[in-house]
């Protein structure tokens, strides 16, 4: 692989009604044998896969910065992420279980955890090959199968998964992928022997999942949009709050949904923390992903950009401040001069009815706006149609849980932002989806639950 900037990488065939059946039917098949091995079984071939994704790492992190523009910086912990995901849910699959409930006279109930059958995944092209993991980690722990349709600007990492769970042991075309765009997703959606849909991306597109889903009674886990707030106190660790706002805006290039993109600091120290805001983002490295002190790499494409571009002209025609940044960026090396790069950019002079600062602008776009009272900004922060993630920065610890209990939103953050272990469920409030993924709350979505009654003396009738 070589960095190809504004240039075709590969061409995949989209995949039709006939290949999408395959898919299925391929699936189903391996299902038959998958959901029957014990949950021990299960852990050590999934083991064998987070093996061997660690065992690669560099490898499979360089095909994801030229699948997406990330950095290879970044990249690397997206892999680290997706074996740690793989080898979490490995754990959990021996241990599944259901309760054995007392009735009286010595009869007694069971639950019986049941996997669901042939599950779809809807991946996005922020983050390929880890949403990918995080989607079939729990889905495959809980017994099912999973055919997987990647953003198709970003198609080539999760075949790599594919070949990586065959040679893991999974039974063939137990994790499936096919390609393509809104088309292929449609015929996932309404195929008969699909049981149920777990999509990553836009608020329209998973709109458009749910009506699918609901007229053939599928569970959904919708991971959607926001437009998280992060809040910064004045008795904040300044230097602390300045790297959690440039961590909460302008990884992978501000293209993530859970950015704390309207960054509300207290009115006290507004100046002084801009300042270094503003000064930190100038010295953000763009350039060439693969190289090793680049921290902001390429957008996703040249529609994106424009669309990231359109919203930064939108609001400094709303008054908005352009601070720094905003503008193209054209890399020294010639072979990059096609690149799809942008200066990370930071707005002041904000007001919360700017559409900057409303809409999901999914580009490396921080918009400050200040505040006085705690109350104030808890009202303000919660005044949006999202609610999947929110941040606080404060030394006094009662203020902080305070806030985040009042906080709308799935996945909170209190003196960092942006991490995402395993171990803890991910999704949002709502806008921003339902669901979760992540963490045990995740098998409740990839199974379920079966009761059975026995009775050990006679039936008691009516008749």
């Amino acid at each position: 692989f070589k960095t190809c900037p504004g240039r075709v990488l590969c061409k995949l065939p989209c995949s039709g009604e006939k290949e999408v059946d395959l898919a299925v039917q391929s699936a189903k098949a391996a299902f038959k044998i998958w959901s029957q091995m014990s949950g021990m079984e299960r852990c050590r071939v999934m083991l064998e896969a987070a093996r061997i994704i660690r065992e690669q790492r560099e490898e499979i992190a360089t095909m994801e910065t030229i699948n997406n523009g990330k950095s290879i910086f970044e990249a690397r912990v997206d892999i680290d992420i997706s074996w740690q995901c793989l080898e979490y849910y490995a754990g959990l699959a021996g241990s599944l279980a259901g309760e054995h409930i007392q009735l009286p006279g010595g009869s007694f109930g069971y639950t019986r955890r049941e996997p669901l059958g042939v599950c779809v995944g809807i991946g996005a092209w922020n983050y390929p090959f880890q949403i990918a993991c995080w989607k079939s980690g729990p889905a495959l722990a809980c017994g099912n199968a999973m055919v997987f349709k990647p953003s198709p600007f970003t198609p080539i990492s999760v075949v790599r998964l594919a070949e990586i769970f065959t040679e893991a042991g999974v039974p063939k075309g137990l994790f499936n992928v096919v390609q393509g765009g809104a088309a292929t997703g449609q015929l996932l959606c309404q195929h008969p022997d699909v049981a149920k849909i777990s999509f990553t991306g836009s608020v329209p597109t998973g709109m458009k999942i749910m009506e699918m889903a609901a007229k053939g009674i599928k569970p959904v886990t919708l991971e959607l949009g926001g437009k998280s707030p992060l809040i910064i106190f004045s008795d904040a660790d300044l230097e602390n709050a300045v790297k959690g706002a440039l961590m909460a805006n302008f990884l992978t290039q501000g293209e993530v949904c859970c950015n704390g993109t309207r960054v509300f600091v207290e009115r006290k120290i507004l100046d002084t923390f801009t300042k270094e805001v503003v000064k930190r983002t100038q010295k953000i490295k763009i350039g060439d992903p693969l190289l090793e002190d680049t921290r902001m790499g390429a957008l996703i494409n040249r529609p994106h950009l424009n669309r990231v571009q359109g919203f930064i002209k939108q609001a400094k025609e709303q008054g908005a401040e352009v601070l720094c940044g905003g503008d193209l960026y054209v890399p020294d090396d010639p072979k990059l001069k096609n690149g799809y790069y942008m200066r990370p950019c930071v707005l002041g002079n904000c007001k919360d009815d700017m559409t900057c600062v409303k809409e999901e602008i999914f580009g490396p776009v921080m918009a400050i706006l200040p505040f006085d009272t705690e109350e104030e900004v808890l009202e303000r922060a919660n005044a949006t149609k999202f609610g999947l993630a929110g941040g606080v920065f404060t030394r006094d610890i009662q203020k902080a849980h305070r806030v985040v209990a009042a906080l709308k939103a799935g996945m909170c953050f209190i003196n960092n932002y942006n991490v995402s272990p395993v171990e803890l469920p991910f999704g949002g409030y709502k806008a921003s989806g339902f669901g979760r993924e992540n963490g045990r709350a995740a098998i409740e979505y990839y199974s379920q639950l079966k009761t059975v009654c026995v009775e050990m003396g006679d039936v008691e009738s009516a008749f």
